[in-house]
């Protein structure tokens, strides 16, 4: 497994989508202000502060592992810079270093990958050990999971949330503007499309894990996670239209349910008994919104179970609504939203099967691939292997 120019071109753009995303949180706040709206304003900067302090919690802690791990000591500013918000930024910043050296100066005229300089000495990689940086195409890879994982946390926390605040406004309104819809569209696949990435980076980081190549396995599991997505949100949406209390008692349960899931799992991610029960709630939170397997284990039946659930509380929501009828003159429209969620769902559904029956990768049947000199994981690899599985 090499990191190639085309990763570090990925990378650079995850660190400008990153920013703007940012930006974008900033100036969502600001309209919701000039509005008056400032109770979504308040929301809006609420989820985005907590979902930065969460992503913030994570990545010190990661760093203060891998420093343990390695024998050394993490350098003194560390808990500043996270303090400050700029974790994120320090960790692109060290991958796109390493990145940049390894797609573009690491290489010999012949096209043949040779062994970088900056591996004979284990201290040009502070978090890594001598096994670690034998291999710094795979120690790459596995900091780039992490800062998927990172971003994943972040757009969970937050994006998801300020989604729900944003269909709820437009439902509410009386206008219907483009951007406003455009808006709820390009959130939707920016979060589809960061649970895909996701899924390609943990697998290109675990050795015994096969890769998800090709176009159409990305695009066929892209789809299942965007019509599913939709379909729930929208449902969310038209539940919050009625009872913005019934709305929250419904959320408020499937958090705690799966937080009671992971509880059950145990999962073992953190070495931190505090960082673990922070890490089942955001666990909790995004099974709030789609599954994800916690512990890499064979799910179907938990899958089934949650799919079928989301189906009796989609129906549920849809039969509350009609049954408060909306008024006259905007039934049409809500007409076409109760479409959309039933053929959302469906296709979300139909997507599902056809990724885990046809393009689901087959996990090789080899042993895992330990290192040659002492038969033992790299300590960066225990990590990510309690990743959550999608």
């Amino acid at each position: 497994m090499r990191f190639t120019k085309w990763n570090f071109l990925m990378l650079v753009l995850g660190i400008l989508i990153y920013i703007f995303d940012l930006i974008a949180d900033i100036w969502v706040s600001v309209k919701f202000f000039c509005k008056g709206q400032h109770i979504f304003g308040i929301l809006t900067m609420s989820f985005t502060l907590i979902a930065a302090g969460i992503v913030q919690c994570f990545s010190f802690m990661w760093y203060k592992e891998d420093f343990q791990k390695t024998g050394q000591k993490g350098p003194s500013c560390s808990l500043l810079i996270h303090c400050f918000q700029g974790g994120i930024f320090t960790r692109y910043w060290f991958v796109l270093q390493r990145g940049y050296h390894l797609a573009f100066q690491c290489s010999n005229s012949d096209g043949l990958p040779r062994r970088p300089t900056l591996t004979q000495d284990p201290t040009d990689f502070p978090t890594l050990s001598r096994e670690e940086a034998a291999d710094p195409h795979q120690t790459v890879i596995n900091e780039v999971t992490d800062l998927s994982m990172l971003r994943l946390f972040e757009i969970y926390l937050e994006a998801s949330p300020q989604l729900m605040i944003q269909l709820y406004s437009f439902m509410e309104s009386d206008q219907t503007g483009g951007s406003q819809v455009a808006a709820i569209v390009i959130s939707c696949c920016a979060i589809s499309w960061s649970t895909v990435d996701y899924h390609i980076a943990l697998r290109k980081s675990l050795p015994d894990k096969k890769l998800l190549s090709g176009c159409r396995p990305r695009l066929v599991y892209l789809l299942y996670k965007l019509f599913t997505f939709t379909s729930w949100f929208l449902s969310v949406g038209l539940l919050t239209l009625i009872s913005i209390n019934s709305s929250l008692i419904l959320l408020i349960i499937l958090w705690l349910s799966g937080i009671t899931w992971a509880c059950k799992q145990q999962t073992t991610f953190c070495i931190s008994k505090f960082m673990e029960i922070l890490y089942r709630g955001v666990v909790g939170f995004i099974l709030i919104f789609t599954f994800f397997n916690v512990k890499g284990e064979n799910t179907k039946f938990p899958m089934s179970a949650y799919y079928i659930m989301r189906a009796l509380v989609t129906l549920g929501i849809l039969v509350v609504f009609w049954s408060c009828t909306p008024p006259d003159e905007y039934q049409e429209f809500f007409i076409y939203i109760t479409i959309i969620i039933v053929a959302a769902f469906l296709l979300g559904i139909l997507f599902l099967i056809v990724y885990y029956t046809s393009f689901h990768p087959n996990r090789s049947e080899e042993k895992k691939i330990f290192d040659e000199v002492d038969a033992r994981i790299p300590p960066r690899a225990c990590r990510i292997r309690h990743f959550l599985m999608p």
